[in-house]
């Protein structure tokens, strides 16, 4: 069996960058069709330049082929057609009783370099209208690296020189983050369907970056150990992740044993 998730989000909200981040590798992915058929990338690029997405058509890195990612690109500009398409193929994947056609997470990435337009409508529907069941919907805050340079330009603007605002951006950043983090939490935690987990990514988009928190939070959300252990094993080469649920089973074994 693979892992299968779902990764949503406006275009440039740095997904294609986390999914290569995670799977290790700097290539692109190949394309597989709903039949299993690989799909000439140029041709796809075509389709999405004239507006047309298909989220059925399956991203695998070779790197890692244990992960299999969808992206739902269309129906963040408001096509009412493509937001139908996206639910149906979420309340599909999601109840399939064919195992490996199920996906088991989703990524929902909202980028703090749109700081003007944090959640759009389209994004706001979806937790409104669509139940994703037992799959666990994690919202991803990317691009938070670029709070700093926000920081420097706030801290010019209250007159500082150049130096000082780089030295006190840290601080600045951090409590952006914070602030913008809690906003989102506020307005989707009130919406019908809201997501399970919230988490903010940095340094996306250096080579190596840390992807551990990402798996964890993921790993944390699924129900079932069945369903972590085919993420675990999935990302092998992750030690850290694979000690730290190792740990994680042996010490609700021995409670359950002493209790």
């Amino acid at each position: 069996r693979r892992f299968r998730i779902l990764v949503m989000g406006r275009a440039n909200s740095g997904k294609t960058t986390i999914l290569q981040r995670v799977c290790n590798t700097t290539d692109q992915p190949e394309i597989y069709n709903g039949k299993g058929e690989k799909v000439d990338a140029a041709v796809v690029q075509s389709s999405l330049t004239r507006g047309h997405h298909n989220i059925e058509d399956e991203l695998v890195f070779q790197s890692s082929p244990g992960f299999v990612f969808h992206d739902s690109s269309g129906f963040e500009s408001g096509s009412e057609e493509q937001f139908d398409l996206m639910k149906k193929f979420v309340r599909d994947r999601a109840k399939t009783t064919k195992l490996d056609e199920r996906i088991h997470a989703i990524w929902f990435c909202i980028p703090l370099s749109d700081s003007h337009r944090m959640v759009m409508a389209a994004e706001r529907k979806f937790f409104d209208e669509c139940d994703t069941g037992h799959v666990p919907v994690i919202l991803l805050l990317t691009k938070a690296d670029t709070l700093s340079l926000q920081a420097v330009g706030e801290l010019m603007g209250q007159g500082m020189s150049a130096g000082e605002a780089m030295k006190g951006a840290g601080k600045v950043a951090e409590k952006m983050l914070h602030d913008r983090l809690e906003t989102v939490k506020g307005w989707l935690n009130e919406k019908s369907f809201p997501p399970k987990d919230y988490l903010s990514l940095t340094g996306m988009q250096q080579e190596g970056a840390e992807c551990t928190p990402l798996l964890t939070c993921t790993a944390n959300a699924l129900k079932g150990e069945g369903l972590q252990q085919l993420l675990i094993s999935t990302q092998q080469s992750n030690l850290e992740l694979c000690m730290e649920f190792a740990i994680m089973r042996y010490v609700i074994r021995l409670a359950a044993k002493l209790y």
